[in-house]
C-alpha cells in the first residue's frame, strides 16, 4: 500500500529537507509537496535531483479550497505554519478538513518549550496551534526544535561573508542550535513508520544539537573555518526593532519575535541537550563546525 504524505512548507528550511529526504525512500511512499510559486517549486526542483513521484502543488493557507485541494486523499501530514495573528482560524479549518480526510498522523514542527507558562510569543503561538490538532483528536507528533544552524544562512549569511560580522540581537546565552537536516531526519523517520508508529503518536519532541553555544562561541568557530576573523555584534533592542520595521515587518510579528527573542536573551529557552535525535535516527546529531564545513561555500 502507497501512502500519500503532505509536506507543507515544502520549500522552506526543514520542509525542503524533509521532501529530499523522503524522496529517498521511494518505497510505499508517495511525496505531495505544497508550494507557493513556479518559482519555489524550481528551487525545490533543484533541491531533489530525483523528483520522480514528487507531486507539486500550489499552497495557500489563506484560501480553504487551496487547503481542500492539498488534504485530499492524503495519508499523513508534515505540518509547517508560518506566525500569523490568525492563525487559530488557519489551522481549525487546517485540521478540519485532516479529520473529513482521515488523515492518520500529522508531524507538526513547533518550536523548544511551547508549553512553558508563560512562556513566550512564538511558543504560545504554536501552543494554540497543537490544542486545536488536539481538539479534532488526530494523531499527531509536535517537533519541538531549538534554534536552527541554518539561520546562520538564512539572516546572518550575507553579512559573515561581505563584512565579517553576525549581526544579531541574541546576548550571549548558550542555545543548543540544531541542524535542520537533523529535524528533518527525525521528521522523516516519524512519517515513514508503519507499525511502530504508536511510539510517537500524540507525544511531544523536544530536538536540540548535541552542544550548546553562544553566539560569540559560533563567531569563533566561524573565524576557524573561514580562515577570517568573524565578529558577532550584539544589536540593541531598539536596533532590531527599527531593522525589522524597514524591512516592511508588521508590527504584530515585530512584537512577536522581539518577545521571543528577549525570551531566549533570558536564558529560558534552549541551553539544555536532548538526545531524541540518536534515539529516532540511529546518529548522532550534527555538530556547529560540522555544519559550518558543510555550508561554506555560503560564508566565503
Amino acid at each position: 500500500m502507497v501512502e500519500t504524505i503532505l509536506v507543507t512548507g515544502a520549500t522552506g528550511t526543514v520542509g525542503s529537507e524533509v521532501v529530499k529526504q523522503l524522496s529517498k525512500r521511494k518505497e510505499n511512499i508517495s511525496i505531495r509537496a505544497a508550494i507557493h510559486s513556479q518559482n519555489k517549486a524550481d528551487t525545490l526542483k533543484q533541491i531533489v535531483t530525483d523528483d520522480k513521484g514528487i507531486e507539486l502543488i500550489n499552497f495557500d493557507y489563506n484560501e480553504p479550497t487551496s487547503i481542500q485541494k492539498a488534504i485530499d486523499k492524503v495519508d499523513k501530514i508534515f505540518l509547517v505554519t508560518i506566525p500569523s495573528n490568525n492563525s487559530s482560524n488557519i489551522v481549525s479549518h487546517f485540521a478540519k478538513e485532516a479529520e473529513r480526510n482521515g488523515v492518520e498522523h500529522i508531524v507538526k514542527l513547533s518550536v523548544m518549550n511551547a508549553d512553558a507558562q508563560p512562556g513566550y510569543a512564538m511558543g504560545r503561538l504554536h501552543r494554540e496551534e497543537g490544542k486545536i490538532i488536539e481538539e479534532y483528536q488526530i494523531p499527531y507528533t509536535f517537533l519541538r526544535p531549538t534554534t536552527f544552524m541554518q539561520n546562520f544562512i538564512n539572516y546572518f549569511g550575507q553579512t559573515i561573508k561581505n563584512q565579517n560580522a553576525l549581526y544579531f540581537h541574541g546576548g550571549d546565552v548558550p542555545i543548543s542550535f540544531v541542524d535542520a537536516r537533523d529535524i528533518a531526519a527525525v521528521a522523516t523517520n516519524i512519517l515513514s513508520l508503519a507499525e511502530d508508529q504508536h511510539a510517537f503518536i500524540n507525544k511531544s519532541i523536544n530536538i536540540t544539537g548535541p552542544e550548546s553555544l553562544s553566539y560569540s562561541q559560533t563567531a569563533e568557530i566561524l573565524s576557524k573555518e573561514i580562515g577570517r576573523t568573524i565578529t558577532y555584534l550584539d544589536v540593541s533592542e531598539d536596533d532590531a526593532h527599527n531593522g525589522m520595521k524597514q524591512s516592511g515587518m508588521s508590527d504584530w510579528l515585530i512584537d512577536v519575535i522581539m518577545d521571543s527573542l528577549n525570551y531566549i536573551i533570558r536564558g529560558e529557552y534552549g541551553s539544555q541537550t536532548s538526545e531524541a535525535i540518536e534515539q529516532i535516527t540511529g546518529r548522532k546529531p550534527n555538530v556547529f563546525v560540522q555544519f559550518v564545513r558543510d555550508y561554506l561555500r555560503y560564508f566565503r
